[in-house]
């Protein structure tokens, strides 16, 4: 009995060895082998050629989609090699069969590959739609995952159709899925909702200087979750968008200029006319200053204080940014100094003047 299948074995071996077998095998590795070949020729000349001749062309977006698709297209070659060199050896119907599922189901899998690559938030083609339909740079990377996602739902389809499996289970499943993943992240997608609510209207963008229930600060990133805001202590306050989109925002950044008012108090001995005198050019310094709004500028002698009679000064500064803002006050208030200086005039300070009443003594 063991030698029978000893023998039966040495059959085998012989017949799958047999020189009509090794010459099958020969030819398909020397497919496979061209193949590799023509890949590497693929990828040193005719892609640099069609590359160079894209470039040539005012249609930009060819080159983007050559680079999208370069690597899946080396990795076609790979599988169209291996591909014809199993159909070349002698197979049996069954593993052609597997086989020609395999390619196409690789087929699919390259193709969406290239659409990914394509379609990535940081592909050049992403660029390109940014800058032709002014896409904010914050909700492109949502729209993005957005379509790469069906580009992968859909292949999974594709796929598992290609396998002979049943589909319509697996769509269902994901809609029921979808619906307890949407009940048990209530608060999470309010965030998300909150955050395409606040790209798209934009109340306020990275660097703008706004004040919210949390606070004041200057916006330092908004993601589709929450939006953080540096405060002027140097602190970091993390608000989530479904807040933000539901609450008043003033933003600071947008005013477009930024008010300075004041009250000027003069000593009670200062005569009326160096009042005149002093209110005067004061307004016609504000006036003249390139950093002060020329449309609405006020400077009245408006209130006799306890200890002061009081100029009110009343202007905007052009810009809204801090630290231009303080430097253009600073240069207003020097200015003032030099007009009270020049004209004799002092400010006032708190005072309060104390009367004793000396009472007579009682003698008796």
């Amino acid at each position: 009995m063991l030698s029978y299948n000893i023998s039966r074995l040495i059959a085998r071996i012989s017949q799958i060895f047999s020189l009509e077998h090794i010459i099958s095998i020969s030819i398909a590795i020397l497919i496979f082998l061209l193949f590799l070949l023509l890949r590497k020729l693929f990828s040193r000349y005719i892609f640099s050629w069609l590359m160079r001749l894209s470039s040539k062309t005012d249609y930009v977006m060819d080159g983007k989609i050559l680079l999208a698709f370069e690597k899946p297209i080396q990795t076609l070659f790979v599988i169209l090699g291996l591909y014809i060199a199993l159909l070349y050896l002698p197979l049996p119907v069954a593993a052609d069969v597997i086989i020609n599922r395999l390619f196409r189901s690789s087929i699919v899998i390259i193709l969406a590959w290239g659409l990914i690559d394509l379609t990535g938030k940081d592909s050049l083609l992403s660029e390109k739609l940014r800058e032709k339909f002014n896409i904010d740079s914050i909700l492109f990377p949502f729209f993005s995952n957005v379509v790469r996602f069906i580009i992968v739902a859909l292949a999974i389809v594709i796929v598992a159709q290609e396998w002979n499996y049943d589909v319509n289970g697996f769509i269902a499943g994901l809609g029921l899925g979808g619906l307890a993943f949407a009940l048990a992240a209530q608060d999470a997608i309010a965030n998300v909702f909150g955050g395409i609510i606040i790209i798209l209207e934009k109340p306020f963008g990275i660097g703008d200087w706004v004040t919210t229930s949390g606070g004041e600060g200057i916006v330092e990133d908004i993601t589709f979750r929450s939006t953080t805001i540096r405060t002027f202590t140097d602190s970091l306050i993390t608000m989530p968008n479904s807040k933000l989109a539901n609450e008043a925002i003033t933003n600071h950044s947008r005013r477009g200029k930024r008010r300075i008012d004041f009250y000027l108090g003069l000593t009670y001995d200062t005569p009326a006319n160096k009042i005149q005198i002093c209110v005067n050019r004061i307004k016609e310094m504000l006036e003249n200053h390139p950093g002060i709004h020329p449309e609405t500028i006020m400077v009245y002698f408006q209130t006799f204080n306890e200890s002061s009679l009081d100029i009110f000064v009343y202007c905007f500064t052009n810009t809204t940014v801090w630290s231009e803002h303080l430097a253009v006050r600073q240069d207003i208030n020097l200015k003032i100094m030099e007009i009270l200086e020049s004209e004799g005039v002092s400010l006032a300070f708190p005072s309060r003047s104390i009367y004793l009443e000396n009472t007579p003594q009682n003698n008796s």
